[in-house]
């Protein structure tokens, strides 16, 4: 019997992939366009009913406002945060650097539910638990790694010769930053931010810890759905997160280049 090559064999395997990636998107799509009552696949005829429904519901709607407002916090709070810290990483020698490489370890070492029960107390100790703002700030600090990784991938690539050209034509360190070093990073800050903004409107451990009955974030709003019954109107909630993530893989590509944000992984 002839032996497949090893290009068939990697053939077949990224095919499977593929697969197994897209079939649940796929399933969710086809079940949001369902006639039927119950999420079904091959969907029972078509209709746009759910979606009507899901425009046409308040409390979605405001979820949905909720979790983009803590996914602005988020980016807002992160991005300056992440690119200043990628900065003073690459550029000085930090006397505590073996801690901050262990931090940057931090979100695949300790589970999500320890670091938002820790910030569940200490924004409770504070009296600020049940409000808004906190959610972005703790999403902020718990994805900030990917931000400084995005960052520093593009600091490493940064010639430090035009940093020192601009300084002996008289440029101050401010002006340097600004005309020289920012923008030369600024595909990892693009990448970086949008990276925060999408895991922040997706987040759903933290903000289940941190919001209440008045302020509970779109994927809260979904979990306490799913409790009781499960409807199409929530694969049509849950297309929107395909649409939302489609939409910053395009504004990616348009702004920096997928090629960018795949060698910054």
């Amino acid at each position: 019997m002839k032996l497949l090559s090893p290009r068939a064999v990697f053939a077949a395997i990224v095919g499977f992939n593929l697969v197994a990636l897209a079939l649940p998107t796929l399933v969710i799509l086809g079940a949001s366009f369902t006639e039927g009552n119950m999420i079904v696949f091959p969907p029972e005829g078509f209709s746009l009913r759910w979606y009507e429904k899901v425009l046409g519901s308040e409390s979605l709607q405001e979820a949905f406002g909720r979790s983009l407002w803590v996914s602005l916090i988020c980016t807002a709070a992160g991005v300056p945060a992440g690119a200043l810290a990628a900065l003073g990483m690459a550029r000085f020698r930090l006397r505590f650097s073996g801690v901050l490489q262990i931090y940057l370890l931090l979100p695949f070492t300790i589970p999500l539910i320890a670091s938002g029960i820790g910030l569940m107390l200490f924004f409770g100790e504070i009296g600020v638990l049940g409000e808004l703002w906190p959610v972005g700030i703790a999403c902020a600090v718990i994805n900030l790694p990917f931000m400084i990784w995005a960052v520093l991938a593009s600091v490493n690539g940064l010639d430090p010769d035009l940093e020192n050209a601009a300084a002996n034509c008289g440029a101050p360190p401010v002006q340097t930053f600004l005309t020289v070093t920012l923008p030369a990073v600024m595909p990892g800050v693009i990448t970086g931010g949008l990276i925060l903004f999408v895991l922040a409107f997706n987040e759903f451990l933290v903000s289940l810890l941190l919001t209440d009955a008045h302020t509970v974030t779109l994927p809260v709003s979904i979990y306490n759905s799913i409790r009781s019954i499960i409807t199409p109107d929530l694969a049509a909630v849950s297309v929107v997160y395909i649409v939302v993530a489609g939409l910053a893989i395009v504004l990616l590509d348009r702004i920096v280049g997928l090629e960018v944000f795949l060698r910054s992984k």
